[in-house]
């Protein structure tokens, strides 16, 4: 080992700190790290790693003398040759990086740095943990290992009747075998002897052994002054003391590893699971598992499931919609409107004041064609078919994680997890512990504790207050420009104009607004996502679960306000609170409040559903495959050419892209995003499902390769299940009844039909002598007498359609002239009513349904309880038996001995 003189390097100590890379206070680390490897005050001197040559071994995963292997590797950048003049800020960053390596050896962890083959300004330190600092820390970290093999793990299948089937859909066992099971218990030294322990090189597995040696990366300090200790590789990496750190991945994804020991897992799940090629096939859930570890693995096999039950939702939904489609013939208001006899002499009155012309009603001839393709009795029968999916979809979910829980060993994953380095470095205050009577720190007091909760809280309304702020300013440009397409738009229709028959006024406004919401959403979501993690980390969150689950509640909640807040507007508020010609509403005392098309405004939310969830989905995948492939090719081309070939394996990766700190966060953002589009507005939209379907299915591959090819390996990490999230989609699930109720009640037209159809269109409301839909449309537009407008809307300048005394408007309200012209008629309090009833009878059966399938679909399998107590009896018989094996040789040793005293002392007098 290189020496350093102890003096030479506590001089980072006495100076001045320039760089402000944060300070954590940190009393006692020594306490949360417990090793017996002794620690930097008890060195006599400062050790550094050595340095080796590159062997030549493109593929090699072992330090140079192939037996050593590499669980982590650091990157620097050798201060004595990069181009600056900061000599001072160099030195220092050379002597923490020296300390903490310093630190690192004595911590029991052992090091090789080789320079860069491509960059000899680089520097590649591998760190390798032996095998009782692995056992040292496996017992700290109360991680689970093997103790005896399990032959009680049999999978079944609802679908094993079909595997004739199904078998085309499975990855080929010849291919990627199935795992061993095990019996598992937390690790103790003491008890090595219990543990299925056949090769020391193999008890741990290469995720293990990258998990153990990233936790004592975190933990490890590197600078102390009065009191002030700073520590872990995180903030040397964001502070560029490192690089970059990472584990390797264990070979190249598009070919197999020279190396024969290598087992080539990254080219299997490329092959086997990235590849276009393996679209069809299931995902090979144990080897994700086993290769990312299980945090990356519960993500994959939720987006699976999840898109497995859409293909039942995309096909009720198709059928709805083929429904609507055939149906279209039959669709009478929609022949009424575009009829040159009715639609075609029915003028309508002005939309807003000064500008806008009288306009005829055929003008909306398409859009009403359109709509009933959308607004159809199919779209009630779906509305309620997605409201009991969701809760099966859940259900059988819980179940499903259930069981990875068992096979994946992560039932009782909450005694394993430990604090995270940033809180423990915080606990600068004592206290007694309730329940032990013993003394804990902690970060902060309770009075703390409750300012920071309302200072972060303060902060997240005043971003929803944001966002709210710019609905109303997309609002205020509805209203604005609606005023402009009114004028500029032809307002003839001849019928051969294109441009015409399809857009109109309003659905120039909606395209143009869905299109200013959409970029106004992608923007704020850039700003609050660095809000969000200071604010988070304000909140100095215990665990790693704890930190996510708290980011992931602020994130939603600023998400699902900006994603949603136009859908809801259009679906609850555009158009219900406009008053009628004489009398309009008007917004913030100058803009006139939008009307709905006479056919409703369901054909708009429509359009804004899929402006919004076709381009997030289109942007994301385009992002998510562009972004990293554009990263790596540029850092590809800034080293030599060709040159990746010949680099080894540690500098292969370096060149990959970082995924980041917060690891599938964004992804499961997105799905969660896209669920509640799926869920909350699917009565306006029912082929939503399909197009997440076809999302899902790419979206599956595209995060496969983008882990495979694109991103360094990430350190895995353990889950036991998909954290806040699923208190997210069951809070979806149950306003989604709500949102769907109130879409079919408030904004579509199906109610107002239906009253027609039953009560106002026989006597003593109507005319016809049987049951019909003819008339509906000049039912349900009133009339008003042009010489009743306001004196500031009265003086049309557009009125080339010619002098007309009345006009008509959407609203159902007694005509001119009645004793209580312009009043709500009885046509509208029919219609309130039905709308009112449909709600609570709709709701009150979906959630019956909904609750009863709750109560009948247990969240554990009877099944995988058993397995559960039965391995769990079988373990701790196990290690029962075992210990009393120990006591019974022990006291057989020890019972040898006496008797072997008690020889000697007897002998002598015998003799």
């Amino acid at each position: 080992m290189q020496m350093m003189t102890r003096d030479g390097l506590l001089e980072m100590e006495l100076e001045e700190d320039d760089d402000d890379d944060g300070d954590i206070v940190l009393e006692n680390l020594e306490q949360t790290i417990v090793s017996g490897f002794g620690s930097l005050e008890s060195q006599q001197d400062f050790r550094t790693p050595e340095f080796e040559e590159f062997n030549g071994k493109l593929d090699s995963l072992f330090f140079n003398d192939g037996q050593r292997r590499i669980d982590f590797v650091l990157v620097y950048e050798d201060e004595s040759r990069k181009e600056t003049n900061k000599k001072g800020s160099n030195e220092k960053q050379r002597r923490k990086r020296r300390a903490y390596e310093s630190n690192l050896i004595c911590d029991g962890l052992q090091l090789e740095a080789t320079r860069s083959l491509l960059d000899d300004k680089l520097v590649f330190v591998k760190v390798h943990a032996p095998w009782e600092v692995l056992c040292t820390y496996a017992e700290i970290m109360h991680i689970k290992l093997p103790l005896k093999p399990n032959d009680l793990k049999t999978r079944s299948s609802a679908f094993d009747n079909f595997n004739w089937f199904t078998k085309v859909l499975q990855v080929d066992e010849s291919i990627i075998k199935p795992e061993q099971e095990f019996f598992t218990a937390p690790f103790e030294k003491n008890r090595m002897n219990d543990f299925y322990i056949q090769d020391r090189d193999t008890f741990f597995n290469p995720a293990t052994r990258s998990r153990i040696v990233h936790f004592i990366l975190s933990r490890i300090k590197y600078q102390v002054r009065d009191n002030v200790k700073k520590f872990g590789i995180n903030k040397l990496v964001s502070s560029g003391i490192y690089k970059a750190a990472f584990p390797l991945h264990d070979c190249n994804f598009s070919s197999p590893s020279e190396d024969l020991s290598c087992p080539n897992e990254r080219y299997l799940l490329y092959r086997e699971w990235a590849h276009p090629r393996s679209m069809y096939k299931k995902q090979p859930l144990d080897l994700i598992r086993k290769y990312y570890g299980e945090k990356i693995g519960i993500y994959f096999a939720w987006l699976g499931y999840y898109t497995q039950m859409l293909l039942l939702a995309a096909v009720v939904g198709v059928a709805c919609f083929l429904y609507g489609y055939f149906n279209q013939n039959n669709c009478t208001w929609s022949k009424e409107v575009c009829d040159p006899d009715i639609g075609g002499k029915i003028i309508m009155c002005p939309q807003c004041d000064k500008l806008c012309p009288f306009w005829k009603l055929n003008v909306t001839c398409e859009s009403s064609k359109k709509l009933c393709l959308f607004d159809s009795f199919g779209t009630l029968v779906f509305a309620v078919f997605m409201g009991v999916w969701v809760t099966l979809f859940l259900e059988f979910w819980k179940r499903r994680q259930a069981e990875l829980e068992y096979e994946w060993d992560t039932v009782e994953l909450q005694q394993e997890e430990q604090a995270r380095p940033e809180y423990e470095a915080r606990c600068t205050h004592v206290v007694i512990n309730e329940i032990t009577q013993e003394e804990e720190r902690i970060p902060f007091t309770t009075w703390g504790k409750c300012i920071r909760i309302t200072l972060c809280a303060s902060a997240v309304f005043f971003w929803i207050l944001l966002i709210i702020a710019s609905v109303i300013g997309i609002i205020v440009y509805r209203l604005s420009v609606f005023i402009v397409f009114s004028a500029k738009l032809p307002k003839n229709l001849n019928g051969t104009d294109p441009i015409q028959k399809y857009l109109t006024p309003q659905m120039a406004t909606s395209i143009t607004a869905s299109l200013i919401s959409f970029i106004i959403i992608m923007i704020l979501n850039i700003i609050y996502e660095k809000v969000a993690i200071m604010i988070t980390n304000f909140e100095l969150p215990r665990t790693q679960t704890d930190y996510e689950n708290s980011l992931t509640m602020k994130m939603f909640l600023f998400q699902f306000v900006n994603y949603y807040s136009s859908c809801f507007y259009i679906a609850f508020f555009k158009g219900k609170f406009v008053g009628y010609p004489g009398d309009p509403v008007y917004w913030l005392g100058k803009y006139r409040n939008e009307e709905c098309d006479p056919g409703g405004c369901l054909l708009e939310l429509t359009t804004q559903l899929i402006i919004i969830m076709g381009g997030k989905a289109i942007w994301n995948n385009i992002q998510e495959v562009l972004l990293p492939w554009v990263m790596n090719l540029i850092g590809r081309c800034r080293t030599v050419s060709g040159a990746e070939k010949k680099a080894p394996r540690w500098e292969q990766d370096y060149h990959l892209q970082p995924m980041g700190k917060l690891g599938l966060f964004y992804e499961y953002l997105e799905m969660i995003i896209q669920f509640g589009f799926v869920t909350l507005f699917v009565a306006s939209f029912p082929l939503a499902p399909l197009l997440a379907l076809v999302n899902n299915i790419l979206e599956i591959r595209v995060d496969a390769w983008k882990l495979t090819t694109q991103y360094r390996r990430m350190v895995p990490e353990k889950a036991q299940d998909i954290g806040a999230w699923q208190p997210i989609m069951q809070g979806i699930a149950i306003l989604a009844v709500v949102t769907n109720a109130m879409i079919i009640a408030f904004t579509s037209d199906m109610i107002p039909r239906l009253v027609y159809y039953w009560s106002f269109s026989v006597p003593p409301y109507g005319d016809h002598p049987h049951y019909t839909m003819q008339g509906y449309i000049n039912n349900t537009l009133s009339y008003f007498n042009v010489a009743d407008f306001k004196s500031k809307s009265k003086e049309n300048p557009y009125t080339e359609l010619g002098d007309y005394t009345t006009c008509r408007y959407r609203d159902f309200r007694y005509p001119p002239g009645h004793p209580q012209e312009y009043k709500h008629n009885i046509y509208y309090w029919h219609v309130i009513a039905a709308k009112l009833a449909f709600i609570i009878v709709m709701e009150h059966i979906i959630y019956s349904v909904k609750f009863f399938i709750s109560y009948a679909i247990p969240d554990v399998s009877k099944s995988t309880k058993s397995k559960i107590r039965r391995e769990k009896y079988l373990t701790q018989k196990l290690l029962h038996e075992n210990h009393l094996k120990d006591m019974t040789k022990n006291m057989g040793v020890i019972a040898e001995r006496m008797i072997a005293v008690v020889d000697n002392n007897i002998r002598p007098k015998s003799d």
